[in-house]
């Protein structure tokens, strides 16, 4: 018997570690072949890419896949129901900062915030296509993973080599900063991704700069149960394990 962590998050390497510490057998599920760099080997931990085939006994779900992967989460909450095992959102904490406008994707695109602006966009690589009418309006760039399947889309989109920075994160302040004034950003564009998705780090250099950012909102998606406590998700992997 295993409990599924629904990974490929810096959140879910933390929660990984933390299971084996309580001698907590987990099956780590993540989408790409680098994810699994970021969990330790461990005889409790067994990190594959996909799902847990049927002959592998789940005791319960803990979600904690990337804020913005809601077709995951959900595909999760209806096996959860589906097969009545218990599941369990893992949400990191959101940066509680007011100075900061969050945005929907929808009215960013529809409105006027991007016309004539030089436009850094952090937002990942599948909403690009979103913004290709807007390459002849806008100055646009984009930072996405150095992954092939990234640039692709990138390159489709409408966004030129020169326009393109491949990084993996973490991105130090430093060259947050000179990236922005490389370019001459008037605007950037990004996710309410959390601490753990730098977005503290590009509200502190917004700040420094005095440039625009604008934060787009994390979707909405019903969670039967959910915390941001790390606590909290080994209390209930503890009680569906039935550790003695």
């Amino acid at each position: 018997m295993s409990i599924w962590l629904i990974g490929g998050t810096s959140d879910s390497a933390i929660l990984a570690v933390e299971m084996a510490t309580h001698a907590i057998p987990c099956i780590v599920t993540v989408t790409t072949q680098s994810a699994k760099n970021l969990y330790p080997e461990s005889p409790l931990l067994t990190v594959k890419i996909g799902k847990p085939d049927q002959s592998e006994k789940i005791t319960a779900i803990v979600d904690a896949s990337h804020p913005y992967a809601t077709e995951i989460s959900r595909i999760a909450i209806d096996l959860a129901n589906q097969n009545k095992i218990p599941y369990l959102r893992y949400e990191r904490p959101k940066i509680e900062d007011h100075s900061v406008n969050e945005i929907d994707i929808e009215t960013l695109l529809q409105g006027d915030y991007l016309s004539g602006q030089r436009v850094l966009l952090t937002i990942g690589y599948k909403t690009l296509p979103l913004f290709q009418p807007w390459q002849n309006r806008a100055t646009l760039y984009t930072r996405i993973l150095p992954v092939v399947n990234s640039l692709l889309v990138a390159n489709a989109a409408g966004f030129s080599p020169d326009r393109i920075i491949a990084l993996r994160p973490p991105i130090s302040p430093e060259l947050e900063k000179a990236l922005w004034l490389q370019w001459k950003i008037s605007l950037v564009v990004t996710k309410a991704s959390g601490r753990e998705g730098g977005e503290d780090i590009k509200r502190l250099v917004a700040k420094e700069l005095n440039i625009p950012l604008l934060v787009i909102a994390r979707p909405k998606i019903f969670y039967p149960q959910q915390t941001s406590k790390v606590s909290q998700v080994i209390a209930f992997c503890r009680q569906h394990y039935k550790i003695k």
